[in-house]
């Protein structure tokens, strides 16, 4: 009976031993896996803290056409980049007007000798000058000084047409003067600019009794970047200026092919 007893106690004591073993493996796991999240949460911080270093060691994005041509305007100095400044503004302006204006000036002639023939041969002479009133551009124009002379005869049509052709080709032609100066004029400011900056330059080494590569380079560079501009300005009214000079020669070229079409028109009528 003794043996019994101490059988069964021996069984629940160790009964009791292995469930305290596996509450405290138990127990155990969760811290253990409580340190593993933590270590990983550190290298997971750690990589993050290294991709930022390496994203602020990255150089800075290059700066645009845009920006540098900012810049280097700011460092030419005021004085002779404001008035190369100006000049392109001035040059843009004129060039922009004149565009303009001559593209409103472009009139379908064709179209308008057809209309003028359909009227003549309809209500007359009254008839085609209401078209030439209601049509825009300097060839109606033209057409209707000649139709006002109409009762002169033809060669006061004529002389009239040419006349008053020469009078719109002097409009159309107006201001392009301009243009040409300030292209002549931004390289000039622009080698002005250079000049007085490389004095700029020599003074500078004589306050400083040495040539330092510094001060040379630094004068330099200030004294040319006023060329630089100026030619920039010249290219860019060159090219407004040739553009202009297209649209006139293509104006005047239409008026004259069709300021003859026209005679011949108010020849045919005048025979009818």
């Amino acid at each position: 009976m003794k043996k019994l007893i101490a059988l069964l106690t021996i069984a629940g004591m160790m009964t009791f031993g292995l469930t305290n073993v596996m509450i405290a493996q138990e127990t155990e796991a969760p811290a253990e896996t409580d340190t593993t999240a933590v270590v990983a949460d550190t290298v997971a911080e750690e990589t993050v803290a290294e991709e930022t270093v390496v994203m602020e060691a990255e150089p800075e994005a290059p700066l645009t056409f845009h920006e540098v041509l900012k810049e280097q305007f700011i460092e030419g100095g005021p004085a002779f980049m404001g008035i190369v400044l100006l000049v392109l503004i001035l040059g843009l302006a004129i060039s922009i007007e004149r565009i303009i204006y001559l593209t409103l000036s472009s009139t379908n002639t064709k179209k308008l000798l057809l209309n003028i023939e359909n009227a003549l041969e309809g209500e007359g002479i009254e008839k085609a000058m209401e078209v030439c009133r209601e049509t825009r551009g300097p060839v109606a124009s033209i057409f209707y000084q000649g139709l006002l002379r109409y009762d002169s005869g033809i060669d006061e049509v004529e002389k009239s047409i040419v006349s008053y052709g020469s009078v719109i080709t002097g409009r159309l032609e107006s201001g392009v003067s301009w243009v040409s100066l300030f292209i002549a004029l931004a390289p000039m400011l622009g080698f002005m600019g250079t000049v007085i900056g490389m004095i700029q330059a020599f003074d500078d080494i004589a306050a400083a009794g040495d040539i330092s590569p510094q001060i040379v380079a630094s004068g330099i560079k200030i004294a040319l970047l006023t060329t630089v501009f100026g030619l920039i300005v010249a290219i860019i009214l060159q090219i407004f200026y040739n553009y202009i000079i297209s649209k006139i020669d293509s104006l005047v070229n239409d008026m004259e092919d069709s300021s003859i079409s026209f005679i011949d028109l108010m020849n045919k009528f005048a025979k009818k």
